[in-house]
């Protein structure tokens, strides 16, 4: 945990990882089985725009070929400030893994109903990773029913608070 000097009011911030981008439909169409750590290769227009929050992981999904995970469908916005270098929105990005996670999430995939959904993208020691998640889709009674256990858990705080 890397620790930064004076923050906002002279206070000191501790700020190991800052989130870029997020899934937040995630958690709610998909029950989180497993979740892990990837590298993500990126070319430099593409952190620059991830940077300025230019990115979405909306319909994103990781497929994995020949022993290789890739990154598809996620959106990173062409860099404002980028010339006729400047990268593809939605081009396939590798993921770097070890083998025996690759292997572990080929197998887990190959069971019928999984899949494997990125979660975020964020920066950690100056370097972008990708949270993915082995994960099973809700169904729509599923999603009611945690919608109704979180507003029951709301209200019985409310009712503890005051």
């Amino acid at each position: 945990m890397a620790i930064s000097f004076l923050g906002k009011m002279g206070q000191m911030t501790k700020k190991s990882e800052s989130e870029l981008v997020s899934n937040r439909r995630a958690r709610h169409d998909y029950e989180i089985l497993e979740s892990y750590e990837a590298g993500i290769v990126l070319l430099g227009t593409e952190i620059k725009s991830l940077r300025n929050h230019g990115g979405s992981l909306q319909e994103s999904y990781v497929v994995i070929d020949k022993m290789e995970a890739y990154l598809k469908g996620a959106s990173i916005a062409p860099y404002s400030f980028g010339n006729i270098h400047n990268h593809e929105e939605k081009r396939d990005r590798k993921l770097l893994l070890h083998r025996k996670e690759i292997e572990k999430l080929k197998r887990s995939v190959e069971q019928k109903g999984l899949t494997i959904i990125p979660l975020a993208i964020y920066l950690a020691k100056g370097r972008a990773k990708v949270k993915i998640a082995v994960a099973r889709g809700k169904k729509q009674h599923d999603k009611r029913s945690a919608i109704k256990e979180r507003e029951h858990k709301r209200a019985m705080e409310r009712a503890l608070k005051s």
